[in-house]
């Protein structure tokens, strides 16, 4: 039997998230070319649901579906309305999810996840949401360790995601998680995405910028990433923005999020795995193109960043060289 996945669309639905789920995991195949999963979609009493656009959409199958799921996917809803300003769930909603076995995997896209918290599933564990919703969720929840700038949070059972393409990201990490890392590339292969953003990959998130551009760190990040595999350090950076070394690092971390230091360590990482992908350079000789000298720090930061070695990696997502 294939993995039973239950979509639950509520009121206010975005249709692109609801065909999400549907979308990638019937990509997922066996050997013989079945399908690994059956995604159904539900709603409350079975009825229309009325998304944020200018449309309803007509669904098949009423709460019930949500008992006999493995897994339930709860889709993304306009950010607006009392769930989301006062964090107290439906009544309807709450009694549809009481259906739910306690051995069901359950997923959140995007703001869904206030519906997670809302009933409580949330407490004590690590969640993420959209980044600009991040802070109101963490108010209205406190006993959510609420991660905002990252695509999607696995602790296990309960799954959330941030917004948009993050869904399609982490339905990926299923599909990776319950079959592999081929099945998963196959079914992005046949979604035309790419395969593997993992779930530690930071949201654009905006930050806002110095008004005046001559004190902004912009010119200094793009000089930077000419020379990653040079020694770079904050004093040298902050030379180069004609800062003192302590306006730079609050000047950068306030338009980045980030230090320059992380910052570097990431746009490393980054510029290591294309060319695990893209070339056929022995690991010592990308580790030191991108800075990190040796092989050694190359493996550390790689595998605290997505959990594999640099072979391992080459191994996956390697492109074939025509």
């Amino acid at each position: 039997m294939p993995h039973q996945v239950a979509v639950f669309a509520l009121d206010d639905v975005m249709p692109f998230d609801l065909g999400i789920a549907r979308r990638v995991l019937l990509e997922a195949l066996d050997t013989d070319g079945e399908r690994l999963y059956e995604v159904r979609t539900c709603s409350i009493g079975g009825q229309p649901v009325r998304t944020n656009g200018d449309f309803s959409v007509v669904v098949d199958h009423d709460e019930q579906l949500l008992a006999t799921a493995d897994t339930v996917v709860i889709a993304t809803q306009e950010p607006s309305g009392g769930l989301l300003e006062h964090g107290v769930l439906p009544e309807p909603v709450a009694e549809a999810l009481s259906l739910i076995r306690e051995d069901t995997r359950v997923v959140s896209l995007c703001t869904s996840a206030f519906v997670l918290a809302a009933a409580g599933w949330l407490d004590g564990l690590r969640a993420t949401t959209h980044w600009a919703l991040a802070d109101r969720f963490q108010n209205l929840f406190p006993a959510v360790d609420v991660e905002p700038d990252v695509l999607f949070v696995d602790e296990g059972r309960i799954l959330t995601s941030a917004g948009g393409a993050a869904g399609i990201d982490l339905c990926l990490h299923l599909i990776r998680r319950d079959h592999g890392t081929e099945v998963a590339n196959a079914a992005a292969r046949r979604c035309v995405v790419a395969p593997w953003r993992d779930g530690g990959q930071a949201q654009f998130i905006e930050h806002p910028l110095p008004r005046d551009d001559h004190n902004s760190t912009a010119a200094t990040r793009a000089w930077a990433l000419t020379r990653l595999e040079s020694s770079l350090t904050l004093a040298d950076m902050a030379e180069h923005a004609h800062m003192s070394v302590r306006t730079f690092g609050r000047r950068f971390h306030d338009e980045v999020g980030t230090s320059p230091a992380q910052w570097i360590i990431k746009r490393r990482v980054d510029r290591a795995r294309t060319l695990l992908e893209t070339t056929s350079l022995h690991i010592d000789e990308v580790a030191r193109q991108v800075g990190f000298g040796s092989s050694t720090l190359l493996r550390k930061h790689l595998h605290t960043s997505i959990g594999v070695t640099p072979t391992a990696y080459r191994r996956t997502f390697r492109a074939p060289i025509s």
